[in-house]
């Protein structure tokens, strides 16, 4: 059984493994608690005594052995070996992660969605999520080019918030077609547009909003900007050349949320 567990987390490393299973990688005892607290199907579980050496861990075992989850013991540098973190912390568990589409984005007066076009960096993917969640978004698309939703990086990144909020992968035709359909005002963020600020909604029965954020070199796409109603930008100091995107996305998202 442990060779087995073995073979499938590292075949869950690789994106075709991912795909090919429709399987993900959860490693820490935040990520699987997050798991196990949304309802997450759990297929199994690598554990080491590390696990144990906390009331934390030790909880979270007994809740795992509890949801009947099987448990596949292994040592510290065994385990350690299997993980995509430094500090694992005694458990990597193979779950099922929830299949989002467009049925579950439901993007009603006042709120708002954002879409990720070609955003490589997988750390700043999962950070959005992760903001995304936390201000009430009603979701995240990834366009063509973005890190996989799956990739273990963004779902440690985004710290349970693909197992709450819809999240999936989808063209810039199903976006731009999806906008039209549901009366969604399409606005993209770029260096040159106008401060976030200056502009002013309607509180809770404002239109809702998909904010597009790009590539920190390129930006947006041509042919999203085009079709674009607004193109937002946050002010910065002078000698200041730009923000991180996820920094970005925060303070840009906030805007757009804080008057619901």
């Amino acid at each position: 059984m442990r060779g087995k567990l073995e073979t499938v987390i590292r075949d869950l490393q690789l994106k075709r493994g991912r795909e090919r299973r429709g399987l993900a990688l959860a490693e820490g005892v935040r990520l699987v608690e997050e798991a196990l607290a949304a309802g997450v199907r759990i297929r199994a579980a690598a554990v080491s005594p590390h696990l144990e050496g906390s009331a934390r861990g030790a909880a979270l075992k007994d809740a795992l052995v509890q949801a009947a989850v099987p448990l596949t013991p292994m040592d510290d540098r065994a385990l350690a070996g299997l993980a995509d973190t430094e500090h694992p912390q005694g458990v990597i568990a193979v779950i099922e992660p929830p299949r989002w589409s467009w049925a579950e984005l439901q993007a009603g007066p006042g709120s708002a969605v954002v879409a990720l076009d070609a955003l490589q960096d997988p750390g700043n993917v999962g950070t959005i999520l992760r903001t995304a969640h936390a201000l009430g978004a009603a979701g995240v698309l990834a366009l063509k080019g973005t890190a996989e939703l799956h990739n273990p990086k963004v779902v440690r990144g985004s710290m349970g918030a693909l197992f709450r909020m819809p999240a999936f992968a989808a063209t810039a035709e199903e976006l731009l077609r999806w906008t039209v359909d549901n009366g969604v005002a399409l606005w993209v963020a770029e260096a040159g547009g106008t401060p976030i600020g200056r502009f002013e909604r309607d509180g809770p029965a404002s239109p809702p909003v998909c904010v597009v954020f790009g590539n920190e070199g390129a930006g947006v796409g041509a042919g999203l900007t085009a079709r674009a109603a607004r193109r937002v930008a946050i002010p910065l100091a002078k000698d200041a050349e730009s923000l991180n995107v996820a920094v970005a996305a925060g303070i840009i998202l906030y805007e757009v949320l804080r008057e619901r």
